[in-house]
C-alpha cells in the first residue's frame, strides 16, 4: 500500500482549513467504502457527506509525481476536503478493497497520454508556432496604451506633484481601468501603486508618500520607456515571437512552462532546498503572495517560488508552503532574469535534508562583503528589478553592538543586519538563538539591499545554514 505523509497532505491542500476539514471526515469515520487497485495506482472511496447521496472521490497516481484528484461533491476546491480525507485514511493504513480500475478513468488516463505525446512531438519540432497576425495586433495595442501613459504622466509632472489628489486621482484611475485593455497588466499595477500613495498622501500629508509616489513614477517612466523601445523593434524586425527578456512579463505576459523551455531556461535533474519562505499581501495586485527562497545544492544558486493567490479567488486557489524537506526535480524551469531568478516544476521528488545537501550549499556561499556590495549596486542600478539581492553568504561572526545585530565578512568588514522597510521582520529573531555556535563561522541566507534613509547598504537575516540543519528566521 502507498505510504502517505501528513507533510506530502499539507503541501497538495489548498490551504489549512480543507487540511483539518480533511483529517476531521477521517476522525468521524466518513469513509464508508474504500478501494484501491491492484498495481496501486488508484485508489477511491464513497463519502458521507451534506448531499442526499455519498460522494466519490479518487486519487490516481499512474504519474507518480503528479496525482490526479476527483469527486462527486460541489466544491471549487481542488484538492478538495474528501480528497484529502482520502489521504489521511491512506496516511493511517486504514483497509481498502482491492478494485478494478473504473472505464471512465482509463479513457481519461489514455487522453492524458495522447496530449502529451503530441506535447512532446511539438517540443521536438522546435518552438511552438506563434500566430504572427495576432502577435503583431497585440503590439501595437500595447504602444498604442503606452503612449497614453506617457502623455498622462507628463500632464502630471507639468502641473507638479503638490498637486497630487482629487482629479489627478481620477485620472489614473480612469488610466488603470483601460490599460487593461491594452493588454498591460504591469504598468497598470505601477499605476495602481501611485494611486495608493495619492489616496495615502491625501488621508496623512506624509512626505513618505509623495516620495515613494517619485519613485513609482521613475519605474513607470522607465518601463514605458523600454517597453516602447522594445516593442517597436519587434514590430520594425517583425520577430514578434517570444524571447528572451524580463520585458515580456514586465508588460504583463503570463509565461507558460513549454515557452520558457522553448528558449532553453531550463535545468534537468536539479536538486533544491527551500531555506526561507513568508506570505505578503500586495495591495496593488489586490494578491496574496506565497514566496519561497530554494538554492541549486549543485550550485549554490539562489532562486525563488511565487505562487500568486487573488483575493476575489483565495478560496479556490491553494496556498504554497514550508517545504523541510529535499526536491529533487526532473525538469526545472526558469523566467528571465539575472539574479534571483523565478523557478517553477510541474513535479518533484521530496527526500530528507542530508549534511551532503547542507555541505554543497554551503560550499557556494560568498565570503566578501565587498563583492557582494558591488552586485547589489549594480542590481539597483535597473529601476525595474527589485531592490534587493537573496543570496548565501559565509560569515566569521555575527554580533550585537548596542542595540544592532552586525555581521563580520572573513575580511574584517561589517554589515548591519536590519529588516527591509516594511517587509516582515526578522532580525530581532537573532536574540532568540541559544547557541552561540549558530552566530560563528557558518553561512548566512539574507536579503542584500540598500537602506535609503541611512545611505548603506543592509541585509535582512533569512537563514542560518550550519553542517547538519538549516535555522530558519524567516519561515
Amino acid at each position: 500500500m502507498r505510504k502517505i505523509s501528513e507533510q506530502y497532505i499539507t503541501m497538495l491542500a489548498p490551504n489549512a482549513n480543507a487540511v483539518n476539514n480533511g483529517r476531521k471526515i477521517c476522525q468521524k469515520g466518513g469513509f464508508v467504502k474504500r478501494y484501491r487497485s491492484k498495481d496501486d495506482t488508484f485508489y477511491m472511496g464513497e463519502c458521507s457527506g451534506s448531499g442526499k447521496t455519498n460522494y466519490i472521490t479518487s486519487a490516481d497516481f499512474v504519474e507518480e509525481d503528479h496525482p490526479v484528484f476527483r469527486c462527486s461533491c460541489p466544491s471549487r476546491q481542488f484538492p478538495c476536503k474528501h480528497s484529502l480525507g482520502l489521504l489521511f485514511e491512506m496516511s493511517i493504513e486504514k483497509d481498502f478493497e482491492f478494485c478494478e480500475i473504473p472505464e471512465d478513468i482509463q479513457r481519461k488516463r489514455e487522453k492524458k497520454e495522447a496530449r502529451a505525446a503530441k506535447s512532446s512531438a511539438e517540443k521536438k519540432e522546435g518552438k511552438p508556432k506563434v500566430n504572427k497576425a495576432a502577435r503583431t495586433k497585440k503590439i501595437k495595442k500595447q504602444l498604442e496604451g503606452l503612449r497614453l501613459t506617457g502623455e498622462i504622466m507628463n500632464q502630471l509632472l507639468q502641473a507638479g506633484l503638490g498637486t497630487m489628489g482629487g482629479s489627478s486621482i481620477k485620472k489614473y484611475r480612469d488610466l488603470a481601468k483601460q490599460l487593461g485593455d491594452y493588454y498591460l497588466a504591469g504598468p497598470q499595477l505601477y499605476v495602481n501603486r501611485l494611486i495608493l500613495e495619492m489616496e495615502a498622501f491625501q488621508k496623512d500629508g506624509q512626505d513618505s508618500h509623495y516620495k515613494k509616489a517619485i519613485q513609482i513614477l521613475v519605474q513607470l517612466r522607465a518601463c514605458v520607456k523600454k517597453a516602447e523601445a522594445y516593442l517597436k523593434e519587434k514590430l520594425k524586425h517583425e520577430q514578434v515571437g517570444d524571447d528572451d527578456t524580463i520585458l515580456y512579463e514586465e508588460l504583463g505576459g503570463i509565461w507558460k512552462l513549454d515557452q520558457l523551455q522553448a528558449l532553453g531556461l531550463m535545468k534537468e535533474h536539479a536538486c533544491l532546498l527551500q531555506l526561507s519562505f513568508q506570505v505578503v499581501y500586495d495591495q496593488a495586485r489586490k494578491e496574496y503572495i506565497d514566496i519561497g527562497w530554494w538554492a541549486d545544492v549543485d550550485t549554490g544558486e539562489v532562486s525563488v517560488t511565487r505562487n500568486y493567490r487573488p483575493l476575489k479567488a483565495i478560496k479556490y486557489v491553494r496556498r504554497e508552503d514550508t517545504v523541510f524537506e529535499a526536491a529533487s526535480v526532473p525538469v526545472l524551469t526558469y523566467y528571465p532574469g539575472d539574479l534571483n531568478r523565478r523557478i517553477r516544476w510541474e513535479n518533484a521528488v521530496y527526500s530528507p535534508v542530508t549534511r551532503e545537501h547542507l555541505s554543497g550549499i554551503r560550499s557556494h556561499a560568498q565570503s566578501s562583503l565587498a563583492s557582494v556590495v558591488k552586485t547589489v549596486k549594480n542590481q539597483i542600478k535597473n529601476v525595474l528589478s527589485d531592490h534587493y539581492v537573496v543570496l548565501l553568504f559565509a560569515f566569521e561572526k555575527i554580533g550585537k553592538i548596542q542595540d544592532a545585530y552586525v555581521m563580520k565578512d572573513l575580511e574584517g568588514n561589517t554589515i548591519l543586519l536590519e529588516d527591509m522597510p516594511n517587509a516582515e521582520g526578522s532580525s530581532d529573531r537573532l536574540s532568540m538563538v541559544t547557541d552561540p555556535s549558530l552566530l560563528q563561522g557558518q553561512v548566512l541566507l539574507g536579503a542584500f539591499y540598500y537602506l535609503e534613509d541611512q545611505h548603506r547598504i543592509c541585509v535582512q537575516p533569512y537563514s542560518i545554514v550550519t553542517s547538519d540543519k538549516v535555522v530558519r528566521l524567516l519561515y
